[in-house]
């Protein structure tokens, strides 16, 4: 249950954006979100690309900010153990970037050039879903009642998600949370995780150049008859 270094480090910085967000006035509020919030508005209009590194850590939701924190001590631990740090980073990274620009393009489709696509719960999500995909039979217990596997885990939340974008119709923040749990199931899928397909062609890449010498007990039996050449002799 020992929180993580990356984990740790996103939940201070989760904590302290949001402690600043909360003691500014409404002008000052008002002058960071348009500069540090994803918004439609901000990202196609201004151009304000760089609000998609800082709007996950801001929080303006308790209830979401209680559940992030949550998560990253409980499950994003296990993940950063399985991947490594840097791996970690990398794939909160990819995951919070997608699902700001898919929330972003939602509120152009709906025409809600406001709606803020904010804090890390695309990145929640995603690493919920990235759980049930590595530790599928992980066997999962919050109490002496509850167990389920992390497959069963990862199902409930999608249908929980479903349920709550659908009745409430965020569909910013629907679009936002399903693509980074689409992205995180490609990055954590052995099918077609960009990086094993890099591997893959490497791989192939490098057996084209090799090639088969003859060895073994063939070669001894060959070499008692014919005596070979230095260059026989010394191949490895």
């Amino acid at each position: 249950m020992k929180i993580t270094r990356g984990a740790l480090v996103l939940a201070v910085l989760q904590i302290v954006v949001t402690l600043v967000w909360l003691v500014l006035t409404e002008p000052n509020k008002a002058v960071f979100s348009h500069w540090l919030v994803v918004t439609p508005r901000n990202m196609f209009e201004h151009g304000h690309v760089w609000a998609l590194v800082t709007s996950p850590f801001l929080e303006v939701n308790f209830v979401s900010l209680i559940l992030s924190l949550l998560m990253l001590w409980m499950f994003v631990p296990t993940l950063e153990r399985f991947w490594g740090t840097t791996r970690f980073l990398r794939f909160v990274a990819v995951t919070s970037i997608i699902g700001g620009l898919a929330g972003a393009g939602m509120g152009m489709l709906t025409g809600r050039l406001d709606e803020a696509v904010v804090g890390l719960s695309p990145f929640v999500y995603a690493s919920i879903v990235a759980f049930g995909i590595l530790y599928a039979r992980q066997p999962v217990e919050f109490s002496f009642y509850i167990r389920m596997t992390g497959r069963q885990l990862m199902w409930g939340f999608i249908a929980f998600l479903v349920l709550f974008i659908g009745l409430q119709q965020l569909w910013e923040l629907g679009a936002s949370y399903a693509a980074a749990m689409i992205t995180a199931a490609v990055m954590t899928s052995k099918r077609w995780s960009p990086g094993l397909m890099w591997k893959r062609w490497r791989i192939a890449r490098a057996r084209a150049k090799l090639s088969v010498i003859e060895g073994g007990a063939l070669a001894a039996r060959t070499a008692k008859k014919k005596r070979p050449t230095d260059e026989q002799r010394f191949i490895n």
